[in-house]
């Protein structure tokens, strides 16, 4: 028998009944098509875990009795109820009814006393014969609950009475009065203390003493977030307590689960289902201990919407598996300390799901345990496993496109499947070679492997940033010398600066030399560039003699030129109060410096020196018209040449006598 079986976050889910493989087929059509049957891989291979657990149509509701020996459903269409009896694993019996029921609960350990809350506002009580008696309430009902102790019928209904019908007695009692105006939709009893709950569609809870039949607490509108395209009304669609007495769960219109601590307002963890859609059921399982008061580290929360249950821890809120149904879910029920799950459909199968590591298999099911360890011992192959899926262009370097269109090669998506026997043999064909190729990459890498593991010295200077891994290799050895640390040469963090080109340092940058003013230059300008740069140089002290020059000359890599420089392009100046320096870029031309010591000579005398220092910023242009305003000299001439030159003319005086002429007298 091979029974399907899903891997949602590697946990095995088996679908025993309500899956492909489980499909019911009537006893007619297995008549009159015995032979065709034979051949159907799927109707060979079902596995009727419960014969006939189906309805007409779809099931509204299931439960399981206290005794664990029975089950009991609803379902349409017509409205009606079947009893499924776990020792025979088939139906007992079936009853149908005139409304479709909104919700049931058995009021006997067994199947023989039932009481069902019908959608036309009418209470039906069932006994073993047959229905007993039947009853109608003011208001449509929305879900009931069962209080033993005093045999309530606690009746939840669209207003904001919640109705109680004392089973011994045979009355209706007084009703309880919430705050919801819009409705009571769920009714929960405490298993623990008795504590009455009822879930409002106004998205409140409140919380009765049955003894006082008075309201004991008020729990608000819970903050859940708000996501795109949900309602604004929040209600409280589904309300649970765990055995424990002090935990809650409750599910909102948006398909959020809230677990509550009763002492607490706020609660410890929130989970989203991510569809959207209301919360229908809401059940702890304990991990198979048997008790809710025993926490074994191993409690789940089985939560399901219409479209997917979802399992996960009590604790910690991580995910453990979750379960899509082919159609749409009306009710969850979980076999008490087992890891059977049974569902409530819109469909004619109702599901039921085995999880091995949710807990083992039920005591009247033991034989599920032997099928499931045969389906992992010899694990079954799938049908794609003898196909191969190629691309268009795959199935061109093979050779095969003279293929297409044939039964070789089933078309799907943007490629093809073809018969993995026949795509070895194309492959092998087309590339003789490749099993050398890659006997020769495997040698290749073995011996790789073998070098990599000798013990030898490295050292061998990366290809990338050779000077940084140099200077840190000698910082390293003077570091190391003593005790053997880690650098970061030998740091994985650090691979990639010494492999990858893109992190190279370019040491002629101007951001490197500011950094590194001792550095050696890399790059020299144009030389047009470096003549605009050299007439815009500022200096302090204009005066330059032969002696400096040399200096200069002979000092060319100075660490004050380089920083200069700098300085310079970066329209920074060097300014020392303390000792005044001539800032004077080092060039090999000895025309450069005349001409700076020229127009100095030129302005003669004590005048030039004196204005030297409030002219030393000024262009050289601006210095000459302002030389030529103050000293107006008869026959000088200074004009521009074609080429953008300067040109000067000047006649010189005569020299003066030493005898002084007479002028004769008049």
């Amino acid at each position: 028998m091979v029974l399907p079986v899903t891997s949602a976050n590697n946990v095995k889910v088996y679908t025993v009944s309500g899956g492909i493989g489980s499909r019911s087929v009537p006893d007619w059509l297995a008549r009159n098509q015995k032979k065709a049957l034979k051949k159907d891989f799927e109707y060979r291979t079902r596995v009727d875990l419960i014969q006939d657990f189906e309805f007409p149509e779809a099931s509204n509701r299931i439960k399981t009795t206290r005794d664990g020996k029975f089950a009991m459903a609803t379902g349409v269409y017509k409205p009606q109820m079947r009893v499924f009896e776990f020792a025979e694993v088939s139906i007992k019996f079936e009853r149908h009814m005139d409304a479709e029921t909104v919700n049931f609960e058995i009021l006997s350990d067994d199947w023989t006393k039932v009481a069902l809350l019908q959608n036309d506002r009418s209470v039906e009580l069932h006994t073993q014969g047959g229905i007993h008696y039947r009853t109608r309430i003011p208001k449509f009902g929305r879900d009931l609950a069962y209080h033993y102790p005093s045999c309530d019928l606690m009746l939840g209904a669209s207003g904001t009475e919640v109705y109680r019908l004392n089973l011994d007695q045979g009355r209706f009692m007084n009703p309880i009065i919430t705050d919801a105006t819009l409705g009571v939709n769920c009714v929960e009893i405490n298993p623990a203390h008795q504590l009455f709950g009822f879930g409002t569609a106004n998205g409140t809870v409140e919380f009765w003493d049955p003894r006082s039949r008075s309201r004991v607490g008020l729990l608000s509108q819970p903050q859940v977030p708000t996501t795109f395209g949900t309602e604004s009304n929040l209600e409280i669609s589904a309300l649970k307590f765990r055995n424990d007495g002090l935990t809650m769960g409750l599910g909102t219109s948006t398909g959020h689960t809230l677990l509550y601590d009763l002492r607490a307002s706020v609660p410890f963890m929130m989970k989203d289902h991510q569809y959207g859609f209301p919360i229908k059921t809401i059940n702890f399982h304990d991990g198979g201990a048997g008790s809710g008061d025993i926490d074994n580290g191993n409690d789940k929360v089985i939560v399901s919407d219409c479209k997917i249950i979802k399992i996960w821890d009590r604790t910690n809120g991580k995910h453990f598996t979750s379960i899509e149904p082919e159609t749409d879910i009306n009710d969850v029920c979980v076999v008490e300390n087992s890891g059977m799950i049974f569902t409530a459909q819109e469909g004619v199968q109702m599901g039921a799901y085995y999880i091995p590591e949710l807990g083992p298999a039920p005591r009247w099911a033991s034989f599920l345990d032997n099928i499931t360890e045969e389906m992992e011992e010899n694990p079954n192959r799938d049908v794609y496993d003898e196909y191969k899926f190629v691309t268009r262009k795959e199935l061109a370097a093979l050779g095969l496109e003279h293929l297409m269109g044939t039964n070789v090669l089933k078309a799907y998506m943007h490629g093809f499947f073809v018969d993995l026997r026949l795509y070895e043999k194309a492959r092998l064909i087309a590339n003789p070679f490749a099993y050398d190729d890659f006997k020769e990459r495997a040698v290749r890498e073995k011996l790789e492997k073998e070098r990599g593991s000798r013990i030898r010295a490295n050292n061998k200077l990366p290809s990338v940033n050779k000077n940084l891994a140099k200077k840190l290799r000698e910082e390293g050895n003077k570091k190391n010398k003593k005790k053997e640390k880690e650098t970061v040469l030998d740091d994985n963090r650090f691979s990639e600066l010494f492999a990858d080109p893109d992190f190279q340092v370019d040491e002629a940058s101007k951001e490197y030399q500011l950094l590194h003013p001792s550095a050696p230059k890399k790059a020299v300008a144009d030389s047009e560039d470096e003549d605009d740069e050299m007439e815009d140089v500022p200096s302090r002290n204009t005066h330059v003699d032969d002696s400096d020059s040399d200096r200069l000359d002979g000092d060319s890599d100075s660490e004050d030129d380089i920083v200069g420089k700098i300085r310079k392009e970066r329209g920074l100046f060097m300014r020392d109060k303390k000792k005044p320096q001539t800032t004077v870029r080092n060039v090999t031309d000895k025309k450069f410096k005349t001409a700076r010591r020229g127009p100095e000579m030129r302005m003669g005398g004590e005048t030039g020196r004196a204005s030297g220092r409030g002219d030393a910023r000024k262009s050289f242009g601006t210095r000459l018209k302002s030389n030529e305003s103050k000293h107006k000299v008869e026959g000088h001439k200074m004009s521009r040449t074609a080429m953008g030159g300067m040109e000067m003319s000047f006649k010189p005086k005569a020299k003066a006598s030493n005898k002084k002429e007479r002028r004769p007298r008049s």
